[in-house]
């Protein structure tokens, strides 16, 4: 068949065909005979032209999953290395020090052991470097639903007679939508570590386990317009950040609890096709800035559902609870310190408020890393010190069984009661799970009133999870909470 008598489902399977088998040219120019044929198929050659350099930069650096995340680290690397890496040796030494003298006070105010690899100071970039699987573990979902409603909206929109083509490229559109998030979420990560001071200071532990690390120029940045000597803020930060790194050090279950509940809450994320096919209606690949508005805004991801506001609250608890011991700890080993109290209240107010790009990766994800009832828990963490002792208190991130609920933030009593009764060695009063668990144990029916009534349809379910549990091998592992 001659060229001039090919179709125009024919005329766009060649220019699938050349853009992924790169015969478009370098750059994913067209030929001029090309160009004459868009032209009597009714599409704008130029558009043409810049759809496929975007769809060819996309497809050429996407990975099996269909989306780039080199373009993340490409774009967050770009922006951390813009003023330069060098950390001078005046720096390194300064806050060394600060780290040996933090890691002394530390010992006083806490009964949590000390790190097993040395703190450091980094750049940005390699705070990039090392941070980056975790927003990308964060984001994925909310990447993964763009691509989907990018291929659906796009199907949609096309002709009948192309249905085919389109969802034969399925995975090219997929790839697109994915690659923009993620050039969008390396911009934002990029600014992010233009804010951050040290590894802990976003709240989940974007650092791998048990390392600490200071960002020697964000350090300078945050401590240029407080009016406080250099010697003394590099000791609250340094011991902060140890704090932070030894309580997921010894904490083990503490990161994977974090990032479940993250996980929780990104799951039921969904895209906004109605605001998706809006901007699609409208969109020039030449001039994408409305896309990355739209998607740096929020505007593609709609209200939080039930069972995200369910999830957020539970994240939110654990982060507050995680912030508000960090805070008592590293209080109580800077009480030396004569600006103690004023450099813990301007941590304070810089987490509860959080830096420009940390509002966009909110946006971004549709979630806020920042711990609402953090000075709630802190007041909580310093009745707890005060009535059992350190030990007692730091005991209760051994098993997360025995971690303070909400409800013991708002009155501390029930949870200090426990713990005075535990130190006296009385058991504590057992629970509804304790009374299920013993009649199950000693072969007996449920006695509840609600059980015979037809209401107990919850501790049915929950007792036949315990006989499954019992009847399991003994491979799995272990329930850590004593019983």
């Amino acid at each position: 068949m001659a060229d001039d008598d090919r179709s125009p489902e024919e005329e766009f399977q060649e220019l699938m065909r050349q853009l992924l088998g790169g015969a478009g040219g370098a750059g994913g120019e067209l030929d001029a005979e090309t160009l004459s044929r868009l032209s009597g198929m009714q599409v704008d050659p130029a558009m043409m032209q810049a759809i496929m350099r975007q769809m060819q930069s996309a497809f050429s650096s996407t990975d099996a999953e269909g989306i780039s995340w080199d373009a993340a680290k490409t774009q967050a690397l770009h922006i951390a290395n813009q003023d330069g890496q060098a950390i001078s040796s005046g720096q390194r030494a300064d806050l060394d020090q600060a780290f040996t003298l933090a890691t002394l006070w530390l010992s006083e105010a806490t009964a949590i052991s000390d790190l097993s690899a040395p703190p450091r100071t980094i750049t940005r970039g390699a705070w990039v470097e090392q941070t980056l699987p975790i927003w990308q573990e964060l984001a994925e979902p909310v990447a993964t639903s763009i691509a989907d409603a990018l291929t659906a909206t796009l199907s949609e929109q096309a002709p009948d007679e192309m249905q085919g083509l389109i969802q034969g490229a399925g995975r090219l559109m997929r790839t697109i939508g994915g690659s923009l998030f993620a050039t969008q979420l390396g911009q934002v990560i990029g600014r992010l570590s233009t804010e951050v001071v040290s590894g802990g200071d976003v709240g989940i532990p974007v650092m791998p386990a048990g390392e600490a690390a200071i960002l020697p120029q964000n350090f300078a940045d945050f401590g240029r317009d407080l009016g406080i000597p250099d010697d003394q803020l590099a000791l609250y930060v340094a011991t902060r950040e140890l704090a932070h790194a030894r309580l997921f050090r010894h904490a083990k279950w503490l990161r994977l609890q974090v990032m479940s509940q993250v996980g929780d809450f990104a799951r039921g994320i969904h895209i906004d096709t109605g605001a998706l096919e809006d901007l699609a209606s409208r969109f020039d690949p030449s001039q994408p800035e409305e896309l990355r508005q739209a998607l740096e805004s929020g505007a593609l991801i709609p209200a939080k559902s039930e069972a995200q506001e369910l999830a957020l609250a539970r994240l939110e608890h654990l982060l507050a609870t995680i912030e508000g011991w960090v805070d008592v700890v590293t209080d109580a080993a800077t009480s030396r310190l004569p600006t103690s109290g004023a450099i813990g209240e301007a941590v304070r107010r810089r987490r509860a408020v959080g830096g420009p790009a940390e509002q966009a990766l909110g946006s971004l994800v549709g979630l806020e890393l920042r711990p609402r009832r953090m000075r709630e828990a802190a007041a909580m963490w310093r009745a707890v010190t005060d009535a059992v002792g350190i030990a007692a208190r730091d005991a209760l991130w051994d098993y997360p069984d025995l971690m303070p609920e909400p409800g013991d933030i708002d009155d501390p009593a029930g949870l200090i009661a426990r713990l005075q009764a535990r130190a006296r060695g009385e058991q504590p009063a057992p629970d509804e799970f304790d009374d299920a668990l013993a009649r199950l144990l000693a072969g007996e029916e449920p006695q509840d009133p609600a059980v015979a009534e037809g209401g107990g349809d919850d501790l049915d379910a929950e007792l036949e999870d315990l006989d499954d549990d019992l009847r399991r091998d003994d491979d799995g592992p272990e329930d850590p909470r004593p019983v």
